[in-house]
């Protein structure tokens, strides 16, 4: 009989030659476990989604009294479902009153793409600015707005209209003109290796998307709920985008995305066409019972507070004269390296010695380090003196 291992190399997709075959049995807290006893330090959560750890005993209790009542019914936006609704006012009352609509996807591609819609609609015009060496999903739209040209040109021709400017780079911002529909930047470039923008800089974008009538789009797929050492990371830069793009730690480990606007925005998907946008699982009851019981433990556990004194820590323990800088904010941080060659030997030692981080798809010379919020102390003494340990081997 094929083994998981064989089986999951025969019969499913591969995105990669060199998938980790990390076999799993179960997850909890900041720990992955496989069937032989491993016990893998997850310093990655899933990519940005484990911020309150694996299957916290809240959201599972959510899960199963949710489970008990009904799953999907119909789809998105005909029933009244109160976990929908639930979820949606409680992440409206943690934002700011400017924003007064939520629409619930399955992922963060799926709001991108819907933000995208609501821009054009809303605004009446086409040209949509994206920063270089950005990510923001693979669906074709979500692919258009890539900021690299390796991975876009297999899938040509992506969406018209689509321009690039250099992210942090005030004089860029001159394309940003009346013909824009929107500006769609991450709150801090995740796959371009942890690029954390000026204050300056964002406050002079949201001042020329004002000037020209453009919107803001800010994606925090990456950086929400928390993660950055703010529940949401626009609130470093003292301003506030018109549409904000949500998933990732949004469902406590179940798949969701939202895109939230004012409702004046929001609502032109109404008619002219009616159901202008529409999903069947998006914002499934499951995964909103989830995030409710999720941005609760965020609150609840005051989770964003204790986010800057375990990134000051992680920053102690990873002083090596190998590692060249320590990028981030809160516990979204990246270790640079010489060369891609030192990424894959640590990280490859690191996994051998139970410990997960892995790299980033623009920037293959530094190393991802985005644990569970929910990582203790001890665990990052532990976990650092491996990478230490694989930075001494390797770099």
């Amino acid at each position: 009989m094929a083994s998981n291992r064989e089986l999951f190399l025969m019969n499913t997709a591969q995105t990669s030659n060199s998938p980790r075959m990390v076999e799993v049995e179960r997850a909890e807290g900041v720990y992955v476990y496989g069937p032989k006893g491993e016990k893998y330090m997850d310093l990655v959560s899933g990519f940005n989604v484990s911020n309150i750890g694996h299957r916290h005993p809240k959201v599972l209790a959510a899960l199963q009294e949710q489970m008990d009542r009904y799953l999907h019914v119909t789809v998105y936006g005909e029933y009244i479902q109160a976990p929908q609704v639930q979820f949606a006012t409680n992440l409206l009352a943690v934002l700011p009153n400017t924003f007064g609509s939520v629409y619930l996807t399955n992922s963060g591609a799926e709001a991108v793409e819907g933000s995208m819609k609501i821009a054009k609609k809303y605004t009446g015009r086409r040209q949509i600015i994206a920063a270089r060496k950005a990510y923001h999903g693979s669906t074709q739209g979500a692919l258009s707005l890539i900021g690299n040209d390796e991975y876009r040109k297999a899938y040509a021709p992506l969406l018209p209209e689509i321009d690039f400017i250099d992210f942090n780079v005030m004089d860029d911002l001159a394309a940003i003109t009346e013909k824009t529909a929107a500006v769609i930047l991450e709150a801090i470039q995740g796959e371009a290796g942890i690029r954390i923008p000026d204050v300056a800089y964002m406050q002079a974008v949201r001042k020329r998307c004002d000037e020209v009538g453009a919107l803001l789009i800010f994606d925090e797929i990456q950086t929400g709920f928390g993660r950055t050492g703010r529940l949401f990371a626009f609130e470093h830069f003292q301003m506030v985008p018109d549409i904000l793009m949500l998933a990732k730690g949004i469902g406590g480990g179940m798949p969701l995305g939202a895109f939230v606007a004012s409702k004046e925005i929001m609502d032109v998907i109404k008619d002219n066409p009616m159901l202008g946008h529409i999903t069947t699982f998006g914002g499934h009851p499951m995964s909103c019972a989830a995030a409710i019981a999720s941005l609760a433990v965020i609150q609840e556990e005051d989770l964003v507070a204790q986010v800057a004194v375990k990134e000051a820590l992680f920053r102690e323990l990873l002083q090596h004269p190998k590692i060249q800088e320590i990028r981030g904010l809160g516990l979204m941080m990246c270790l640079q390296v010489a060369n891609f060659e030192q990424v894959y030997n640590i990280s490859t030692y690191c996994a051998q010695q139970e410990v997960m981080i892995d790299w980033y798809l623009h920037c293959e010379t530094a190393l991802r380090i985005a644990p569970p919020l929910t990582i203790t102390e001890d665990e990052i003494r532990n976990a650092c003196a491996v990478i230490i340990e694989a930075v001494e081997k390797y770099a």
